[in-house]
């Protein structure tokens, strides 16, 4: 069995520094390079791989495991996810009712400040808390380019929006998992993260409408955007420091924040109508909407989305235990657990070993795929599919038009996830990342400031805040052990850098720029987002520091 080396240059900064090369060149691919998002996720694998097996001793036999576990992961469930949402919003669009979900969300308010909100902000927020897995980045990125948004800013929108809800995504699974990694108390970490990120969630709206329309838009719209960031923000700390809680963070409070924002809109509107460049003109939109139409022709129209939510809340919630598959001794499958597959990953699976100081003692790699094929958020979205496709006009021939052409439009962009994934898992498996945080974690008292940089490298090469926490959550405990620092203070910004770093992360980027049919543009997307991005990690970064000095440990 191998083992991880986590120093092979006998030097914590300069090994670090070797290790994060791959990230750099990923970068420096995308905003300096201007390359694709193929071409870059190539290059950087291509590094990441030689780094891994001639400096930090991979076997090739768990490189090429390591590869093949990223393809599979981003097939399954990633791809499969994209696939499916992207395939709903085609069909909607082709049942032809998206001129009444553009009439219904103008009848609301014509500014697209305020539209931006409401789709990105308010509506992606729920769909994070339901679903996650990059399916709020999509659908909002492809509701916003439909009111005429153009595609790339429409995506760095859904990006940034993101932030504000990353953390408690798919029924709060990021944070339970960090409790659960980092070993420490759930609702302790719950209560603790309110002060860590809940003041950024409540800016998201103001910093969005900035970027949008500059200080006439804060002038404008900020007090809205602010009050708004205050319902939802205010909700969210509230179910967490009450409940002591995740699941319910991304649910309630982002339909709070939605109703409370339409319901404004029938008292107040901005004295100055502001319109994307590309969008229709005011006087076009008002034309538009001289047609009225009844509540039921709204419903319908928006009735893929219903039949989305309604899925997805019953897969991550009611059915959960009726798709699970039995893992530990003396557990029994669901109802439906022979519908999920477990296959190990050779090369890697029980064949590399951590450790010491990432485990207190060498642990092996668990590598393990999971085909859930009927379980994944995916095959809800397939159901609303197969609904919407049944109660709309829509045939059942056009409708697999549609799903043809979603895979013309999605399969680069689903291979470049791949790519990413398998980055990652080189990355993991060789002992890279684990000795980026270590020379990080050598920082001592001033850890707390370089903290959140953890989470962001871990989300920006995994794409995930869950698998960001599985990967340093014990890491940040247990150096918040050595410092003398609140261990769920550290765990807390593990997670709060880490949905900084989403904004940028590669995989949602693909899927961001797939949404829009946007494929190989990924380079723009990044050059508009990194700025923001690097902005909000450098403000976690001071603020976790200066938590750090006044919270008990």
């Amino acid at each position: 069995m191998w083992q991880q080396v986590y120093d092979p240059l006998h030097s914590t900064v300069l090994s670090a520094l070797v290790a994060a090369a791959p990230i750099i060149l990923f970068l420096l691919s995308l905003t300096v390079f201007k390359l694709t998002g193929i071409k870059s996720a190539l290059l950087s694998l291509a590094a990441a791989l030689g780094i891994g097996i001639f400096v930090f001793g991979l076997p090739a036999g768990a490189g090429a495991g390591s590869i093949l576990y990223g393809f599979l992961a981003g097939m399954w469930p990633i791809g499969w996810i994209v696939l499916m949402a992207v395939w709903l919003y085609r069909i909607s669009v082709r049942a032809g009712n998206f001129d009444i979900v553009r009439s219904s969300v103008s009848a609301i308010s014509t500014d697209q400040r305020i539209q931006m909100l409401l789709i990105a902000f308010c509506f992606g927020g729920f769909l994070e808390g339901a679903a996650g897995f990059g399916i709020p980045i999509a659908i909002a990125a492809a509701l916003l380019v439909n009111l005429g948004f153009n595609p790339l800013k429409a995506s760095m929108f859904a990006l940034i929006a993101n932030a504000a809800s990353g953390a408690y995504g798919a029924i709060g699974i990021p944070v339970t998992t960090a409790a659960n990694y980092g070993n420490i108390d759930l609702a302790g970490l719950s209560i603790d993260i309110v002060p860590v990120l809940q003041i950024f969630s409540m800016l998201i709206p103001v910093l969005m409408v900035a970027i949008q329309d500059g200080v006439r838009g804060v002038r404008e719209v900020g007090p809205v955007a602010l009050l708004i960031g205050a319902v939802f923000s205010g909700g969210q700390s509230a179910i967490l420091f009450f409940l002591g809680s995740p699941e319910l963070v991304d649910i309630i409070p982002p339909l709070l924040a939605l109703v409370v924002l339409a319901l404004m809109m029938r008292v107040w509107q901005p004295k100055n109508i502001y319109r994307e460049p590309t969008a229709p003109t005011l006087e076009e939109v008002q034309e538009q909407g001289a047609v009225k139409h009844t509540a039921g022709e709204i419903l319908n129209a928006w009735s893929p989305f219903v039949y989305l939510s309604v899925a997805i809340l019953l897969w991550s919630t009611t059915l959960k235990p009726v798709f699970a598959k039995a893992v530990k001794p003396g557990e029994s499958d669901g109802l439906l657990g022979f519908s999920t597959i477990l296959f190990n990953i050779p090369g890697v699976h029980g064949a590399i070993e951590q450790a010491a100081p990432i485990v207190t003692r060498p642990t092996p790699v668990k590598a393990v795929f999971t085909w859930n094929i009927l379980g994944a958020s995916g095959t809800a979205i397939l159901v609303a599919v197969l609904v919407t496709v049944l109660f709309s006009k829509i045939s059942w021939k056009a409708a697999f038009e549609e799903l043809s052409g979603t895979w013309k439009q999605l399969w680069l962009p689903i291979l470049m996830i791949c790519l990413v994934m398998s980055l990652a898992n080189v990355m993991n498996y060789a002992g890279m990342i684990s000795s980026i945080a270590l020379a990080a974690s050598a920082a001592g008292a001033f850890f707390p400031l370089i903290s959140p940089v953890i989470g962001w490298i871990g989300v920006f090469v995994t794409g995930s805040v869950t698998n960001n926490n599985v990967l340093f959550a014990g890491l940040q405990s247990a150096t918040a052990h050595q410092i003398n620092v609140n261990p769920t203070l550290l765990v807390a910004s593990n997670t709060a850098g880490g949905v900084m770093g989403k904004i940028v992360s590669p995989q949602s980027i693909a899927i961001a720029a797939a949404a829009v049919n946007s494929a190989g543009q990924e380079s723009k997307i990044t050059s508009m987002s990194i700025k923001y991005s690097a902005i909000l990690l450098v403000l976690v970064c001071v603020w976790v520091y200066l938590l750090s000095l006044v919270m008990a440990r």
